[in-house]
């Protein structure tokens, strides 16, 4: 892979498909000074343990910014790096639910951001549309929001990648 070829990229996948650790080694072979852009809260044990996880895997040479809800602020902010790593989209989404802020507004500021960003940023999502239709509303809608989410996001950005079973495939660029 060229240096020269890469720009903003989103990455998808599923839960433990390999998702971050492929975007992990895009990062690092784009640069040196690396920002992490963390949208997860640890609200419970489990979650605390997949941040901790996380944070092994990215080891050092990472500057963080633990960014639950400000998402567009925090990558339009960002001047002094070399890449931007943002994990993840779907709980940035769902910290935007659980705020009862508006999605689609959200989404149009994350695209703007995004678009006069001249730093590189990977952005991570998962793709949680291939499974089983969820029993509630609010889940349908979250389902719903997320694709959303993706499609406006790919849109937006010259690379996407889809992981599955550690394996990335390119789906655009």
């Amino acid at each position: 892979m060229e240096k020269a070829r890469f720009g903003h990229r989103l990455v998808l996948g599923g839960a433990r498909s390999g998702k971050t650790r492929h975007a992990l080694a895009l990062a690092e072979f784009t640069g040196e000074t690396r920002v992490y852009i963390a949208t997860a809260e640890a609200g419970d044990a489990e979650m605390a343990e997949r941040i901790a996880h996380h944070q092994a895997e990215r080891g050092s040479g990472w500057r963080t910014l633990e960014t639950p809800l400000d998402l567009s602020h925090a990558i339009a902010s960002t001047t002094d790096a070399d890449v931007i790593l943002v994990d993840c989209l779907t709980l940035w989404l769902s910290n935007i639910f659980f705020a009862k802020r508006d999605p689609v507004s959200e989404t149009a500021d994350l695209v703007s951001a995004l678009q006069a960003q001249p730093i590189p940023c990977i952005l991570v999502s998962n793709e949680i549309g291939l499974g089983l239709v969820p029993e509630t509303p609010l889940g349908r809608r979250f389902r719903d929001e997320q694709g959303r989410l993706n499609q406006r996001i790919a849109a937006a950005v010259p690379h996407v990648d889809f992981v599955a079973a550690g394996l990335a495939l390119s789906l655009k660029g």
